[in-house]
């Protein structure tokens, strides 16, 4: 089912923005993706704070180190390079994970958490975690979700067994690589020929923006390709190469229920792929809310897109991405905390439903809000032990 329409209050109609809760934003963190965070999560603060909402802007700098900006913090064109001492920026801090936990769990009344964080600890189910662990609500998939999205590997494994398409893969262990770098090449090397095609996409396996990933040619560029995506993760992905693939995303909002798909949206790369260059640098490439297919192929895109948010249980918002090639779609990735930059597509495509850029974050809070109201408690009594 799709629904489209203006941000609908959690509790059923329009929502006041007197009635929210704060709302605390947090961009940054300990991943390859820091800088990418900083855009997506100031962008985030400043169009809820235009909007009337309460906001307050944290910042989680590359040793995890927490730090609380002004409540009106804006990035004006800072680049992210700004962020790298908290302290210059900060009203308070740095805090632990502990205090800053501690600190959160003390704000009267509670916040939501706008988690604005990409790449590992964001967006892997461990901020999830702990923010489980203090009952706060949050945006987002869960854990578990978390965890399932951010693994490629994982996330094909689970897709593929329900019998959506994906282009076919090998992984390699930083263990196995170490080890037995011939053997791997060898493998490689068949798994290229019997996809006729000496191309593989070589990436780490959880890790976005398309740091780490590059196309190796032909046989002799595999191994450096490995050994740069092994720097950032413990698990590389040898992906089949889809000559003159289109790259396409579609936006999903909505937890258990109904759900709301929009796009596809599609990228042109101003490259040979949509790599960190291309993604990230104004003007290179081009993108279009809007892509150009047949009805049946955008119908039938929004339908992988949703059958893939619901297999790994996904809740509150993801961008699911795809690649077109030969008269096929396979779904390539699913990204449960998409990008909010200003070239993003995720929060571009829900114009067609009515919303606009604060509309979405404050629809992504809504589904937040409307989820952590309907948890069972944990908060357990003697008597409900089972004894």
């Amino acid at each position: 089912m799709t629904t489209a329409g203006p941000s609908p209050g959690s509790a059923g109609g329009e929502r006041a923005v007197g009635d929210y809760p704060p709302i605390v934003v947090l961009f940054g963190g300990p991943s390859a993706e820091h800088d990418v965070s900083i855009v997506s999560g100031t962008a985030i603060a400043e169009a809820l704070r235009a909007d009337g909402f309460g906001v307050q802007p944290v910042l989680i700098d590359l040793d995890g180190t927490w730090w609380w900006l002004p409540p009106d913090h804006a990035r004006g064109g800072r680049a992210p390079a700004a962020y790298d001492d908290g302290a210059t920026l900060a009203v308070a801090g740095p805090f632990s994970v502990g205090q800053a936990l501690d600190r959160l769990a003390a704000t009267d009344p509670a916040p939501v958490v706008f988690i604005a964080l990409h790449g590992p600890y964001g967006e892997d189910g461990v901020v999830q975690g702990l923010l489980e662990s203090i009952d706060v609500a949050y945006t987002g998939a869960g854990v578990a979700a978390s965890a399932l999205g951010m693994d490629k590997a994982l996330f094909k494994r689970v897709v593929r067994g329900l019998g959506l398409p994906v282009a076919d893969w090998r992984e390699i262990t930083s263990t196995r690589w170490a080890s037995d770098r011939a053997g791997v090449l060898a493998e490689l090397e068949a798994f290229a020929t019997a996809n006729g095609d000496a191309r593989l996409m070589i990436k780490p396996a959880r890790l976005g923006s398309s740091i780490g990933m590059a196309i190796a040619h032909v046989a002799a560029e595999r191994g450096p390709a490995l050994d740069e995506a092994l720097r950032f993760d413990t698990l590389a992905l040898a992906e089949r190469y889809l000559p003159h693939a289109r790259e396409l995303e579609v936006a999903v909002l909505g937890n258990a229920g109904a759900l709301e798909e929009y796009g596809p949206g599609e990228v042109i790369s101003g490259r040979e792929f949509y790599d960190y260059t291309a993604k990230y640098t104004p003007g290179l490439s081009e993108t279009s809310a809007h892509a150009e297919l047949e009805p049946g192929q955008r119908a039938l895109a929004r339908k992988l897109a949703r059958d893939a948010y619901r297999a790994i249980g996904a809740e509150g918002f993801a961008r699911v991405d795809f690649l077109a090639s030969g008269g096929r779609l396979f779904v390539s990735e699913i990204n449960t905390i998409p990008g909010f930059t200003p070239i993003s597509l995720f929060p571009t495509m829900p114009a067609e439903g009515g919303y606009t850029f604060a509309g979405v974050c404050r629809r992504v809070v809504d589904l937040a809000l409307e989820r952590h109201a309907g948890r069972v408690s944990r908060r357990l009594r003697v008597e409900d032990l089972p004894r």
